[in-house]
């Protein structure tokens, strides 16, 4: 059947496939230069390209996990079954048939061949034989066009069922996560530290974003030791009253450290630097003097100052508090940092009954309390590792009534995710001229272009880049592997 499709379309398929030859061949000498720079790199700095990409990669939105092994089986097979598709259809169309199809495991890869006879391969022109042996990275590359689209066209075609643009609903918190405390599943997220988010690479972004953008002080004095501290720009002014209460609290614990509950607080200057010094290093008294512990629950809601905060103005940063309140920002373990989260509960129950009683006729709100709707709480932890706990979609169901299909769109979302990585990587490892890969037969079939060359020549110069590239391959896969145990590790 798949010869008959190939013979009977194949002055499309050769041309389609012609289109594929030129692009793997920029692929295979792009892919191998920087296989090759980022090897070398790697002894001669921290760190090479690949190296980036692939800590990137790992750390991008790319959320699949352990648990979704079924989509990443699936999206593995259908990679492969088009790759090899492109091939069958190429050879087809240049008058050669399969004579059988493969598929095997090499140490823990699932892989598969067609196979073609080998003699009227051989026969055919240097041309056909390269849209044959770069049929499959092409076709790997337009699976990729084609989940890249289907992910743009995604908006469109949930818009009667789902809306979006509005925050990121939780679509999984497992208990083992550092935000399952404070969130729970169907809670959509609106905002961080007073930006609105409504893509998952927002999320990502502003976690990471606010992990780089600690500040670190020169120290922080817990008793007689000293040990590392972070300062957060991000203060909150607080009144006089408040402080009182707190100088109370110090003379009933007396103690240097705040219980467990609270979290410690120093005095914001205009010049955007603490009140902790190293003039404190001695003196426990005067340093418990300038700190205060103070419930972060109760803060949060106060009026922002400071200039740690990515939602306010210069002009309105720094000093900004009345007479009778003074700007605190939080002092934090070392490897800590603070982040306010903004969320909404819309398919609660307590919120759903809120919202039939403000939609009847007789209806009044007369309840300054807080809203069982929507809340604000503070994270202080390592916001890198809280970011990837959580499943995050940025669609949510227009009505409660399909609460229950809420999942669909974060399943095609990762689908699609997963589709288009597996799909991607199956292209790039095929470029590299290695053994047994499409890379190695697209340079064998290339350098018979090359007159200047004799057959015996060209033998030696393809076992020289087979031997190279093999070797940078699984070096490369070394350190893929070792980046894999850090980050899930």
């Amino acid at each position: 059947m798949i010869f008959s499709l190939g013979s009977k379309h194949a002055r499309y398929a050769r041309a389609w496939f012609s289109i594929g030859v030129y692009f793997s061949l920029v692929a295979l000498v792009g892919i191998s230069l920087l296989l090759l720079w980022d090897s070398i790199g790697a002894f001669h700095v921290r760190g090479g390209s690949i190296s980036a990409w692939l800590r990137n990669l790992l750390a991008s939105s790319f959320s699949v996990s352990i648990m979704d092994t079924p989509i990443i089986i699936a999206s593995t097979i259908l990679s492969i079954a088009f790759h090899e598709f492109g091939h069958a259809i190429a050879a087809a169309s240049e008058g050669v048939q399969m004579e059988y199809v493969a598929i095997f495991v090499a140490v823990f890869f699932p892989g598969a061949l067609v196979a073609l006879n080998y003699d009227l391969l051989e026969n055919l022109p240097l041309f056909s034989m390269l849209r044959i042996y770069c049929a499959g990275i092409w076709h790997n590359v337009m699976l990729c066009a084609a989940c890249l689209l289907m992910a743009l066209l995604l908006p469109v075609v949930l818009y009667p069922l789902y809306m979006s643009g509005d925050g990121l609903t939780v679509m999984g918190v497992p208990q083992i996560s550092p935000l399952s405390g404070y969130l729970s599943v169907h809670d959509v997220i609106l905002s961080v530290d007073g930006l609105n988010i409504r893509r998952t690479e927002d999320w990502m972004k502003m976690l990471d974003q606010g992990t780089i953008e600690t500040i670190s002080s020169r120290e922080f004095l817990g008793g007689s030791q000293s040990y590392g501290a972070t300062i957060s720009g991000k203060g909150y002014c607080v009144p006089n009253s408040w402080l009182d209460a707190s100088k109370n609290l110090w003379q009933i614990n007396d103690k240097l450290a705040c219980p467990d509950e609270l979290i410690v607080f120093g005095k914001f200057t205009c010049n955007g630097s603490s009140t902790f010094s190293e003039t404190d290093r001695g003196s426990g008294k005067k340093q418990s003097e300038s700190k205060y512990c103070l419930i972060a629950k109760d803060v949060v809601k106060l009026k922002k100052c400071g200039n740690g905060w990515r939602g306010t103005k210069d002009d309105e940063s720094n000093c900004t508090c009345l007479e009778d309140e003074y700007c605190l920002v939080p002092v934090l373990p070392p490897g800590f940092s603070w982040i306010e989260i903004s969320y909404t509960r819309p398919y609660s129950l307590e919120c759903l009954k809120q919202e039939g009683n403000l939609s009847s006729e007789h209806a009044t709100n007369n309840n300054n309390g807080p809203s069982p709707c929507s809340g604000t709480f503070v994270y202080v932890g390592d916001l890198s590792s809280a970011a990837r706990s959580v499943k995050l979609s940025p669609y949510r169901p227009r009505w409660a009534l399909f609460l229950f299909i809420a999942d669909v769109p974060y399943f095609l979302e990762n689908c699609l995710s997963c589709l288009l990585h597996v799909s991607a990587a199956l292209a790039a490892v095929n470029c590299l001229p290695v053994f047994f890969l499409d890379g190695d037969a697209i340079l064998e079939t290339t350098l018979r272009y090359v007159a200047w060359f004799t057959r015996r020549q060209q033998r030696v110069i393809i076992k020289l880049c087979r031997l190279l590239w093999t070797s940078l391959s699984i070096i490369m896969f070394s350190r893929f592997l070792y980046f894999m145990t850090l980050y899930y590790g």
